[in-house]
């Protein structure tokens, strides 16, 4: 009688098993133990026949779980797995690691919840690809995410330029990389507060001076905070016909003395204020405004000290953040 050798033992069964010697703790361990049962990552199934990886049920309670996804020494196969978790913590912490595989992010990327969803968006090892699927996501907070990701490219940047969220095109706006033909697109932009944004942030000259002649005081009173604009620019703020674009323009930048003359005897007492409460202000202006004819201008000056927090500074870009938890009253909280 001939007698056939058994088969060798698969590779994913070695593997999990050398995996349980390691030195994780013991609930990590039983947890992972039993997946010695299950298939090499995309190899095949050999119960069901087909070409695809076999996802098992990992046992344990939710934390039990959450401690493997968030364990560095976790094999990629039981990402796989927990990426299809009933616990969306599991599967967010899955999806907020930088070393999950491919094959757990993607199906991520349609996950019904919108906390999961989120943490792929921020994700720098999500592909483009998922990227551009997630900045049309139906939430808001998901597309927001995605707009800070710094794997987001070009290809992407152009599907926020063109997209009807309002705040996702002025995140846009504030993006240092932003390419000039995009530039210029937003300079036209249907919002006024996506055109401030952009006056704001931007580091391109043209976008500067086509800026500068913007109809909407709040645009050029984004211009006047941004701290690129020339002095024959900045000459030509000081003299604009809204208060509010002199006064954000005396809070954040310097001004040439000439200016600084002219302003100080500004017909708006909000000017005047503004200037007596700038950090940028030198100390013989603010002197003379001790004098001021009104009082609080003249009060505000005598009492100023540096560095108190008075004068506004020009915040890093915007990019979608949010206190962690779930929104009263929004769908998709993250359950466990």
């Amino acid at each position: 009688m001939t007698y056939r050798r058994a088969p060798p033992r698969s590779n994913a069964s070695t593997i999990v098993n050398a995996l349980v010697r390691l030195a994780l703790p013991q609930s990590v361990r039983d947890i992972i133990a039993p997946m010695g049962k299950q298939q090499d990552v995309g190899g095949p199934d050999r119960h069901s026949g087909s070409g695809t990886t076999a996802h098992r049920a990992i046992g344990g309670s939710v934390d039990a779980r959450l401690a493997v996804a968030q364990d560095p020494a976790t094999p990629q196969m039981t990402l796989i797995d927990l990426a299809s978790d009933p616990s969306a913590v599991v599967r967010k912490a899955v999806a907020a690691r930088t070393d999950a595989p491919a094959q757990a992010l993607r199906p991520l990327t349609r996950d019904p919840d919108r906390q999961v969803r989120e943490a792929v968006a921020r994700n720098p090892s999500t592909s483009v690809a998922n990227l551009l699927r997630l900045v049309k996501d139906a939430d808001r907070w998901v597309r927001w995410a995605v707009a800070g990701n710094p794997a987001c490219d070009e290809s992407v940047r152009r599907v926020m330029s063109e997209a009807p969220d309002k705040e996702l095109r002025g995140l846009l706006a504030e993006m240092r990389e932003l390419e000039p033909d995009l530039a210029a697109r937003l300079i036209d932009d249907v919002s006024p507060e996506v055109r401030e944004r952009l006056a704001t942030h931007t580091h391109d000259p043209d976008v500067i001076t086509a800026l500068m002649a913007d109809r909407t005081a709040r645009v050029r009173k984004g211009v006047a905070r941004n701290p690129r604009t020339t002095a024959e620019q900045r000459s030509t703020l000081a003299q604009d016909p809204v208060v509010d674009v002199r006064a954000a323009l005396v809070r954040a930048v310097q001004l040439d003395e000439a200016d600084l003359e002219r302003l100080v005897d500004d017909r708006s007492v909000q000017v005047r204020l503004a200037m007596a409460t700038s950090e940028v202000i030198p100390p013989h202006i603010r002197r003379a405004l001790e004098r001021d004819p009104d009082d609080t201008v003249a009060g505000a000056a005598r009492g100023f000290r540096p560095a108190s927090g008075n004068s506004p500074v020009i915040r890093a870009p915007r990019v979608g953040h949010r206190p962690s938890g779930t929104d009263p009253g929004r769908p998709g909280g993250a359950a466990r």
